[in-house]
């Protein structure tokens, strides 16, 4: 088959670049191994937060939530609606796990695919399963199994403190199984602020979940009932130790590349090499759905772009549809990854974005920081949480906002960050009274007034 563009996996990301390019009048080859929407929404995001939300319920039920995964978010894990999406916009899907064996060729099955302008990398990535002596064989869980798990286990332990683990073994938790929390690092949300970590734990320990840190497990038993890892024991397993991409699987070595790389390199504009963009889990800028549809939206720019630029050179019109879209004549532009935000839906969540201190004065910054607690809406709702403010040269730098509705507060803090708004100016703004975000001015105010 030729085609102008092959998307090699259609996750959220890969899904937009071939369904964009394929209404703006490309044609278009997606290739998918699994299911066309990725792991966002059978198994990741969407899922999961039903999770999250269903345990805050009075009276938790998980047979009605297990039902509502099954019918309402997944059909029965069944992408038949995202597969005629793409196909209703003059699409090509093509199944089958995609290798790329040429310059611009990828190969399915028996089925080589040749494209004239290029191949776009969209691959995802995998549960990160640890070597560790008996683990491989036993029927431990990553988050699929939790995801589709029909009936609530009376024991978990969940192996890994990163933000899938603490929000499923909440989630467990809240439904009624008896949960303990494995994790190798000395605090749990490692990658975030220490003060984060130090939050979970406190609400894990008043709702009678186990956490245990700086543990390095050796070795798992299984006797056919129960797990047993460094002395804990449950009916289940739940392995979330992170993600991995594999690039041996997608064939990177015939473009030169490392195949035990750890990321797919790519320049400002996401290109690899000429004719290859790569974009989401295998550029290794976060494992997050938004940063798959933000390089995305700069791909398609850069593939409608070039697109343009050529017809101008050859005196051609674009066609009545393409005129339509608005993204058919915006440019392109760098990706920038000073200001990613990433929320971990516990309860309190834990919103963040940008560097936090110890990253910050790592990168030997002139760094300050500011902590404060929920203020007034804090007490009225008898909420815990915080906001914690990095700032470097008079602008925010990296922000954490711990508590109810974390995850929305945090598009205060990522424009600011984002934006380089200066400190004194945001000193300057109106915040709401009484409301979770007007914790954000205080804490401001008392980095202004350190200078």
């Amino acid at each position: 088959m030729d085609v102008d563009v092959i998307v090699l996996g259609m996750g959220p990301g890969g899904e937009d670049v071939a369904g964009r390019l394929a209404e703006a009048g490309l044609r278009v080859a997606g290739v998918e191994g699994n299911l066309v929407g990725g792991e966002c929404p059978y198994w990741g995001c969407v899922p999961s937060k039903m999770m999250v939300h269903a345990a805050a319920a009075p009276k938790p039920d998980w047979p009605a939530l297990a039902r509502r995964i099954r019918k309402e978010a997944t059909d029965d894990w069944n992408d038949k609606v995202a597969a005629d999406r793409f196909t209703g916009k003059g699409g090509h899907l093509v199944r089958g796990y995609g290798r790329i064996t040429g310059p611009r060729e990828v190969t399915v099955g028996d089925q080589v695919l040749r494209a004239r302008k290029g191949i776009v990398i969209a691959t995802g990535s995998q549960p990160a399963v640890p070597p560790i002596d008996g683990l491989e064989g036993t029927p431990y869980w990553t988050n699929h199994q939790a995801i589709e798990a029909e009936e609530l286990p009376g024991s978990l332990i969940v192996l890994g403190g990163g933000a899938i683990g603490v929000e499923l073994a909440q989630v467990f938790s809240r439904f009624g199984s008896r949960v303990t929390v494995l994790e190798g690092s000395d605090k749990v949300l490692s990658m975030e602020e220490p003060e984060s970590g130090e939050l979970i734990c406190k609400v894990f320990a008043d709702e009678g979940i186990d956490v245990h840190a700086g543990v390095h497990v050796s070795r798992v038993d299984y006797d056919g009932s129960m797990f047993t890892l460094d002395g804990a024991r449950a009916e289940k397993l739940l392995v979330a130790t992170g993600r991995r991409v594999d690039l041996k699987a997608i064939g990177v070595g015939a473009l030169g590349l490392d195949e035990s790389a750890r990321a797919v390199p790519t320049d400002a504009r996401m290109r690899v090499t000429d004719g290859v963009w790569a974009l989401g889990d295998a550029v290794g800028h976060g494992a997050f759905t938004h940063m798959s549809m933000y390089h995305a939206d700069i791909i398609v720019k850069e593939i409608l772009g070039a697109q343009e630029l050529g017809r101008r050179e050859r005196g051609t019109m674009p066609t009545e549809p393409e005129r339509a879209r608005p993204w058919a004549q915006q440019g392109s532009h760098d990706a920038e990854y000073h200001a990613v935000p990433r929320v971990t839906f516990t309860d309190p969540e834990v919103g963040a974005v940008g560097l936090t201190e110890a990253q910050a004065r790592d990168k030997g910054l002139d760094v300050r920081v500011a902590v404060g607690d929920l203020g007034t809406r804090g007490w009225i709702a008898q909420a815990q949480g915080f906001v914690k403010l990095v700032a470097a040269d008079g602008v925010l730098v990296g922000a954490t906002c711990a508590g109810p509705g974390g995850g929305e507060v945090l598009g205060l803090l990522t424009l600011a960050v984002h934006a380089r708004i200066p400190l004194q100016r945001l000193d300057e703004m109106i915040y709401a009274y009484p409301t979770f975000h007007r914790a954000v001015s205080a804490v401001v105010r008392e980095l202004v007034s350190s200078r």
